[in-house]
């Protein structure tokens, strides 16, 4: 790669060889232009949301150089952006993420910053558990969005919710979002107004297809099974054997179930379920009131 003179032209540069290499994208950016763009500007220091007033500024061989061995480090290492540069960021939000935890990328992030959600909760809406938490992004996410509740965060990696401490912390939450280390429901402390969950959902098939990218995430945070469905076989066995004891009369559970619609209907053919509407269409997530669950 010759040596670039502006930002833009060491992006288009970065994307043209990201192209090349044939990278998977898909953990906060979709294309080579848009994942190129994030690391030339975060290796150079520039704003990441500021590319139209970064454009034309003169890059040194030295910058693009660094530049230029982050793009390769990308690419030999296969390794999700995020995880070089330890950052991701959720509706505008940033975030601390490592190896440790699955890159955050949640469409239920959409639904608590877009207010889609907000007429099935009430003022009596206190208290969220954020199940499968992850690197905290929801829960701090729900507690930035709701300024009165409190949140449990559950996670069975103790790694990850070493990442969700940095982010709770970060964001100066420590004293509304509680870090629970245990296995789905069991150490819940119900019962909820409102139950998140990104869950592993993704079907062994699709899992035996994931490009690197994907595989190096903790696999615990993907696959659940041969359908997908198993994380979700016992969470909705628990909810629909206890439901008071994980949701108020009017709570609701959230549930994200990726592109396994058609598994997840398989599984659970009687269970009424609200669609939601995403920037991914209305597949990948539902809403499951506690009425529904008492059927």
């Amino acid at each position: 790669m010759s040596t670039p003179h502006t930002v833009l032209e060491l992006i288009e540069a970065s994307a043209a060889r990201l192209t090349e290499a044939g990278v998977a994208f898909g953990h906060g950016t979709a294309t080579a232009f848009d994942e190129a763009a994030w690391l030339v500007l975060w290796s150079l220091g520039l704003p990441l949301d500021d590319l139209d007033g970064a454009a034309e500024r003169p890059v040194t061989s030295e910058a693009s150089a660094k530049a230029q061995a982050l793009i390769e480090q990308r690419i030999t290492t296969r390794q999700p952006a995020a995880y070089l540069t330890r950052e991701a960021w959720l509706q505008g939000v940033p975030f601390y993420v490592d190896e440790r935890a699955i890159v955050p990328r949640s469409f239920i992030a959409e639904v608590l910053a877009d207010g889609s959600i907000d007429h099935w909760l009430s003022d009596r809406t206190q208290r969220v558990l954020d199940l499968c938490t992850g690197n905290g992004s929801l829960a701090v996410l729900a507690a930035m969005a709701f300024p009165d509740v409190v949140v449990d965060a559950i996670d069975l990696s103790g790694d990850a919710l070493a990442v969700a401490r940095i982010n709770v912390d970060k964001h100066d939450l420590a004293e509304r979002i509680t870090l629970i280390e245990g296995d789905g429901l069991k150490p819940a402390k119900g019962p909820y107004d409102l139950i998140l969950c990104n869950p592993p959902y993704v079907n062994a098939r699709s899992m035996a297809a994931l490009p690197a990218e994907y595989r190096a995430e903790p696999a615990m945070a993907l696959g659940s099974g041969e359908d997908g469905m198993d994380f979700c076989r016992a969470l909705i066995t628990a909810l629909k054997a206890t439901p008071a004891q994980y949701l108020s009369d009017e709570g609701v559970l959230i549930l994200e179930i990726g592109n396994e619609r058609a598994h997840f209907e398989q599984a659970f053919p009687d269970l009424p379920v609200v669609w939601l509407d995403t920037t991914s269409g209305a597949d990948q997530l539902l809403l499951i009131t506690r009425d529904a669950l008492d059927v």
